[in-house]
């Protein structure tokens, strides 16, 4: 086992983000390309591919109660800074958003599908003055995968599921630390849902619920259906977390491999969890270091971004971590990954949204279900569907649909999307 390699990988891939990644990956993209051109473009060309252009539409651009690309490309081109990577707006005030807006007035980007785009993760900002000076930028297969910035990145590929099992098991917890306050992080802007009004409001519902008994409140149908549990809890911060951040709320989470709602989804659960059963620092790490590994092992095979919902593996990985901390090992984490499989293997990304945080709450939900089945050594065999008796097969299998097989739905998403009257 390759430590200092799969370390190096969680360090590049759970980092913090500010809003949806997709739209803040155009922003970072057009930053860089100012940056070169050294001054506020007057004309902003932005080139994508599909999937960015899908997720980009109908999120909240942090700190601008507005939706979609335009303000963060405006953003992008006067406040945004490359440095910062999917933090790019982070310096994003009222006096900018104000001047942002009257930049728009004046500088309308041209937004485009790249139809040739080279990658399913792809941007190209072309920015220039009236003087014909030009500049431009290009992000291609990671979020921060800037062409003409020099950073490090790790090229190790995950060989297979028991890899992921021994390093978190074995891994030195002074080198994942970072996984408990990334958890944290993510809890925060779960906890700042509540006290706002953001996207649906479905965590701030469920919180209303799970904490009734502390009002004087009547109880509603809801409370006789979900009540003060671990479970509504789980629930209610996960997609809290993902109501405040698809509503543009000016708060930082931890993503996982390029998507702030991987992230949450993989690390609320296991860490509420282990809040709520008293577990010590180190086992509430390894079901962190767990948990996070195991969904970049699994986009590493399907992509940064598919047809498949991010939150079906992301759930994936906080199955893994749940069923540790209940006491499992690799035997029982491998039925929790089949039980998995054997459900969520047909959910759809059709855009990044609101109503992501539905999506996410049906991942969990069945990550907490499937962990619970796998403690009573319950799990789909390999006679159901795309399971097989080996994990790492069955993995694939899922992550070959996303890939391979679901690229036609993927048109037909965008081209719904795109054409709804």
């Amino acid at each position: 086992m390759r430590t200092t390699e799969l370390l190096t990988l969680l360090h590049q891939e759970v980092i913090p983000a500010i809003g949806c990644t997709e739209p803040m990956c155009v922003a970072l993209c057009v930053a860089r390309a100012k940056e070169q051109l050294g001054a506020e473009p007057d004309h902003i060309k932005v080139y994508l591919s599909k999937n960015i252009y899908k997720n980009a539409m109908a999120v909240g651009i942090p700190g601008t109660d507005m939706i979609g690309l335009p303000i963060a490309i405006a953003l992008g081109a006067t406040i945004g800074k490359s440095e910062y990577q999917l933090e790019v707006l982070r310096d994003t005030t009222p006096a900018a958003v104000a001047y942002a807006k009257k930049y728009l007035q004046r500088v309308t980007p041209e937004i485009l599908v790249a139809a040739d785009a080279p990658d399913m993760l792809y941007v190209k900002a072309v920015l220039s003055l009236q003087d014909d000076k030009t500049a431009e930028s290009v992000i291609q297969g990671t979020h921060t995968g800037l062409s003409n910035v020099n950073h490090e990145q790790s090229s190790y590929i995950i060989h297979s599921m028991r890899e992921v099992y021994d390093f978190a098991l074995e891994v030195a917890l002074n080198d994942v630390q970072f996984l408990m306050e990334g958890a944290k992080m993510n809890m925060a802007a779960a906890e700042k849902s509540f006290m706002g009004s953001y996207g649906h409001g479905l965590g701030r519902l469920l919180h209303t619920v799970s904490n009734q008994h502390l009002t004087n409140a009547r109880p509603s149908q809801m409370s006789n259906i979900f009540g003060d549990t671990l479970f509504t809890k789980i629930l209610c911060y996960t997609c809290g977390a993902c109501d405040a951040r698809m509503s543009g709320a000016m708060v930082p989470v931890m993503s996982n491999s390029g998507s702030g709602n991987q992230g949450i989804s993989c690390s609320i659960p296991v860490y509420l969890y282990a809040l709520e059963h008293n577990c010590d620092e180190e086992l509430t790490l390894r079901a962190l270091t767990l948990s996070n590994l195991t969904v970049i092992y699994m986009k590493q095979s399907l992509g940064r971004l598919s047809a498949l919902c991010g939150c079906v593996v992301a759930a994936t990985g906080s199955a893994a971590g749940l069923t540790y901390l209940m006491g499992g090992q690799y035997d029982e984490i491998t039925f929790a990954i089949k039980n998995m499989v054997a459900n969520l293997s047909g959910m759809i990304c059709d855009g990044a949204k609101p109503a992501c945080a539905l999506k996410v709450t049906s991942g969990v939900a069945t990550a907490v279900l499937s962990a619970s089945m796998a403690m009573h050594h319950s799990f789909a065999e390999a006679t159901e569907g795309i399971v097989e008796n080996d994990i790492d097969r069955t993995i694939h299998n899922l992550t070959r649909i996303g890939h391979d097989g679901m690229c036609q739905t993927d048109d037909l998403i965008l081209d719904i999307m795109t054409h709804k009257e």
